[in-house]
């Protein structure tokens, strides 16, 4: 009887539980309904809407692209982000990533049932419920997940709906390719691109299978699983990847306790705005593009963003030839600068010469009031005479400088004063590489290091070019007075009245010697010895400096020049940039093209938004470039830049490191080169530019200040100062054949040369230079010049 009484107590019991059972499961499936019916209807907040959810918004880091198909560089505001192809993943990162995160993502619509019913069941103590497409659906749409639980519920309801319809609108290889895309890696890397590259220096398809461990493992919290900040938590969560990977077939028990073995290895380069190649090329394009996209709209009427919209900026600029001009930069001016350090021991004013005291202090007094450091001690409000006093107080600084032979930085107790002395005798730079039939630039480099200096010198910075603008007069001559490279004048004074040249005073150049000899030279020479009589000499048979000044305008040169006949000497202040077009002029039959920097941008979805449509213009004819360029020449095989050939003389500093001051040397090129050194007085700036058929390039030299130079010509004139990395650039570039940078002559032009190159029967520029060139010039049959 008891026996009946008991178990019908425990029937009652188990009905009454079996009831609240079912009471707990239909009231949960009610409420769930409930919930998820208040969600449509809008009650927690809008959902996103189809359009959203086709197109998730995501900040895009727009790339700038090599010729040669390199992504040298991106652009951001807050993410660094490059999207990828599926086909672009490593199918190690896949298989990682689906055992790790999601072992049924290939089964399930969205949500994971099993795993559901195992978190509620277990707590969330035997694993999340999460979904791939879940964990995507919140790093699209939940951008700040709340802390309170019942919100954090609300948001995990909108997340199964927001994964079911991502399921119905993506395919699985798409959604993977998302999460991917998506993910926060640290250090700037947004996605798995730039996660690759900034922690293996790689491709995400070239990752092999314990690198995509590191980055996968790194999705359960890219803070504590981090292989830079938390190497050892890094490398456990790497192998406990491999081990789910073995569990889900994706490896053999072996192969991951090989791999299991080998130490954390990482090639970690954060990608920063001041870091990488072309840097000063970079900030250029990020200045101009927006000028290239004016009047340019989206699909929503909105203008593009070259920080957000991830456009892709396709270059002129090979990467290979920039690597080649930055290495030959670094091993120059590193050694050159140990000279110049060395030669202003005994300068007592260094790094300035020629200046007085009052001088010195109005240059250093505004380089101070325009430094950062400056405009940080005015916006905390201190007084002139507070920031001065704190400018000449001894603190520690770190400045740039040399450290055998590479860019690197040190720590010196000085004041903030001392330390602006010390970069004015910081020797710097600008460079750049133009091929002359298309115009596109090849390689650009701004300065010594971007993260020091970002004062630009190939576009930025106008510098004195000294004899680099002889050719122009030269080309004046030939193209518009037909005379031939065998005319000869004297080396002799030549005098300018001030009256006839519309001057304050007379002048009378002087060559760079103070010398001279009295004989004839020949164009051919005048030029390969940049005598400054002949120049002269020429300008005073033109009878005025203005066709010199027009042809100079259509080569390019956008900057006022003086009418003077000084400015034949080349006074005036001419960029890096337009320097290398209009030498690349000549190279191109007198056809001058613009540089070019961009050939075109699409917007993320391929679309051509600029197609860069250039002009040619005729500048001078086939033939006088021709005879230009066989001027250039002469300047190489017998001249100012003839130690590019030479295997003999000793170009060794006077510091006790005895440094070789032509980078490199000796160079032994045989191949026809055109070129021409420059250096302004006082060996401020050092030049040279150097043209051979398919490649023209313009190097210049110098310290920021005009009055900080070398004493000495030896080291400060352009041969010495530029001409070394143009040397080295060359080798390099030679040395790499992918190139095919051109060791052949220079083309003939289409048609007859009517211009006398073959110098039988010289004609003769009489010492009288104040009557005209057909009264003066005569026959002499008896020179012979060889070029």
């Amino acid at each position: 009887m008891e026996n009946k009484k008991t178990n019908k107590n425990i029937n009652k019991s188990f009905s009454l539980f079996r009831k609240l059972l079912w009471g707990c499961l239909i009231g949960s499936i009610v409420l769930s309904c409930g919930i998820f019916t208040l969600i449509y209807m809008g009650v927690f907040g809008p959902l996103p809407t189809f359009d959203a959810i086709e197109n998730p918004e995501s900040s895009i880091a727009t790339e700038i692209i090599s010729e040669n198909g390199e992504t040298i560089g991106r652009i951001w505001q807050n993410e660094n982000r490059s999207p990828i192809k599926y086909d672009e993943l490593s199918p190690y990162l896949v298989n990682a990533l689906i055992a790790t995160e999601d072992e049924r993502f290939r089964e399930h619509s969205g949500v994971d049932i099993r795993s559901t019913m195992r978190a509620v069941v277990f707590l969330g103590s035997k694993g999340g419920a999460s979904t791939i497409t879940q964990q995507l659906a919140k790093q699209l749409f939940t951008s700040n997940p709340s802390q309170n639980k019942v919100e954090r519920v609300i948001q995990k309801f909108k997340e199964w709906i927001i994964a079911a319809k991502l399921e119905r609108n993506y395919t699985k290889d798409e959604i993977l390719t998302m999460y991917f895309n998506k993910y926060d890696f640290l250090y700037n890397a947004y996605g798995i691109k730039n996660a690759s590259l900034t922690y293996f220096n790689k491709q995400p398809k070239d990752l092999n299978v314990e690198e995509a461990a590191v980055l996968v493992g790194m999705a359960k919290n890219p803070i504590v699983y981090n292989p830079i900040r938390n190497p050892k938590n890094s490398l456990a969560r790497r192998n406990q990847v491999l081990s789910q990977m073995v569990r889900n077939d994706f490896l053999t028990e072996k192969e991951a306790d090989s791999l299991k073995r080998l130490p954390l290895v990482t090639d970690f380069r954060m990608q920063t705005h001041t870091r990488g190649l072309a840097q000063y090329f970079r900030e250029y394009i990020r200045e101009i593009v927006p000028k290239y996209l004016k009047g340019k709209e989206k699909a929503d009427g909105e203008p593009y963003s070259i920080e957000t919209d991830g456009l892709k900026i396709y270059t002129t600029l090979d990467s290979r030839m920039q690597q080649y001009a930055e290495e030959a930069v670094e091993a120059h001016i590193s050694s050159l600068q140990k000279i110049f350090d060395y030669t202003q021991k005994s300068n007592k004013n260094r790094p300035f010469y020629s200046l007085s005291s009052g001088e010195i202090e109005k240059i250093m007094n505004t380089s101070m009031r325009r430094s950062d450091r400056y405009r940080a001690l005015k916006n905390r409000g201190l007084s002139e005479k507070e920031i001065v006093n704190n400018f000449n107080t001894i603190d520690t600084i770190e400045v740039f400088c040399w450290e055998k032979g590479k860019a690197s930085t040190k720590d010196i107790a000085m004041t903030p004063m001392d330390s602006i002395r010390y970069y004015k005798g910081l020797l710097n730079t600008g460079f750049m590489s133009v091929e002359p039939r298309t115009g596109h630039i090849k390689a650009w480099v701004g300065g010594i290091n971007y993260k020091y200096f970002q004062y630009d010198h190939v576009i930025k910075a106008r510098r004195q070019v000294g004899s680099t603008f002889k050719p122009f007069v030269y080309a004046t001559a030939i193209d518009q007075l037909k005379m031939s490279p065998c005319y000869q004048y004297m080396d002799e004074p030549v005098h300018f009245s001030a009256s006839e040249w519309g001057m304050p005073y007379d002048w009378s150049p002087s060559n760079s010697d103070n010398k001279y000899e009295h004989v004839p030279y020949t164009l051919i020479r005048g030029l390969a010895m940049s005598k400054n009589s002949i120049t002269a000499s020429i300008v005073k048979t033109l009878g005025t400096t203005e066709p010199i000044i027009a042809l100079a305008h259509k080569l390019g040169i956008t900057g006022k020049i003086s009418s003077s006949p000084a400015m034949c000497l080349g006074t005036t202040d001419i960029s890096v940039y337009e320097m290398a077009g209009a030498f690349a002029t000549f190279a191109n039959k007198g056809s001058h093209i613009k540089p070019i920097l961009i050939t075109r941008i699409e917007d993320k979805n391929g679309i051509v938004i600029y197609q860069d449509a250039t002009p040619s213009s005729a500048v001078m004819s086939e033939e006088s470039a021709y005879a230009i360029i066989k001027l250039l020449e002469g300047v190489t095989s017998g001249g100012t830049g003839s130690r590019l050939r030479s295997t003999w003389g000793s170009y060794i500093g006077p510091d006790p490191e005895k440094t070789n001051f032509a980078t490199g040397y000796p160079w032994k090129f045989t191949n026809p080169i055109a070129g021409k050194t420059g250096t302004s007085q006082n060996q401020s700036d050092g030049w040279f530019i150097g043209v051979v058929p398919n490649l023209a390039t313009a190097v210049w030299v110098g310290c920021e200040d005009r009055a900080a130079h070398f004493a000495s010509m030896r080291y400060g004139q352009g041969a010495s100062a530029a001409m070394p990395i143009w040397a080295v650039f060359m080798k390099k570039c030679y040395a790499d054949p992918s190139l095919h940078v051109s060791k052949n002559d220079f083309e003939m032009p289409s048609g007859p040369m009517t211009i006398d190159l073959s110098c039988q029967g010289v004609k003769k520029q009489e010492a009288d230079n104040t009557t005209t060139a057909t009264s003066t010039i005569k026959h002499d049959t008896e020179e012979e010049i060889e070029f």
